[in-house]
């Protein structure tokens, strides 16, 4: 599987602060600074990146709220332990995908995924509302309007955040917009592997379809085996 989505660079890097919160980052999930273990100090941090003390403060600040490392007064920086890392920290999600083995991380999604999205469909069949589903329905019709891989990319990105908004759960809706940046990688990459990049419309609109008549068993089912075609297009 290739990186080359997470290559494109998200808010967080534009400014200094950020773009070492980033370097560390990534340093730490990719294995480079192990739990537990001190990270150098600052002096020398600061030359590595060329940066202020204050901004590499903010920087580690950053860190220390997603919950990757923590201070002591004589002790330093530590790495904290995997358990206390923040991984539903929209860019510690990111970093990690973007450092993680490829297809390691596609499934450990895809599992979050298959856990989430049937019952989800089920909800969003027994309690959709007009407008829900008329942001639904013009997912649905974009991705059978699509003329390449990112328009329908663009379009089922929409399609699977419009299931959970379909779902009337206020809870339910944040986690879409979690998984948003990473969820559209995966679907690029499902795309690009398939044999047409919409070769999973029939599939889709067995779940439009269910949705639309409010059908919660039949929803469960046609998003279980839709994401049954991804998972073998991960695999495969």
């Amino acid at each position: 599987m290739s990186r080359t989505f997470w290559q494109k660079e998200t808010a967080i890097h534009h400014d200094l602060h950020g773009r070492v919160a980033y370097e560390l980052g990534t340093g730490i999930l990719r294995g480079d600074f192990p739990p537990e273990s001190t990270l150098p100090r600052e002096a020398e941090l600061m030359e590595r990146f060329g940066v202020s003390r204050t901004v590499l403060r903010e920087a580690l600040r950053t860190l220390t709220s997603k919950g990757l490392v923590g201070s002591r007064p004589k002790v330093g920086t530590r790495v904290r332990m995997r358990s206390a890392w923040n991984m539903l920290d929209a860019d510690v999600l990111e970093w990690y995908a973007r450092v993680a083995p490829p297809l390691e991380f596609a499934l450990k999604l895809q599992e979050m995924r298959e856990m989430i999205e049937p019952y989800a469909a089920a909800l969003a069949a027994a309690n959709h509302q007009a407008a829900t589903l008329a942001m639904l329905a013009d997912a649905h019709r974009s991705m059978a309007e699509a003329q390449n891989v990112d328009e329908w990319v663009r379009a089922d990105l929409r399609f699977h955040l419009g299931v959970l908004a379909a779902c009337s759960n206020e809870l339910l809706i944040p986690l879409g917009t979690l998984i948003e940046r990473t969820l559209e990688g995966q679907l690029r990459l499902n795309a690009k592997r398939a044999e047409v990049f919409n070769a999973s419309m029939a599939e889709h609109t067995a779940v439009f379809d269910a949705i639309v008549a409010r059908d919660q068993s039949g929803a469960r089912r046609a998003m279980a085996h839709l994401l049954g075609v991804t998972r073998e297009r991960i695999e495969s």
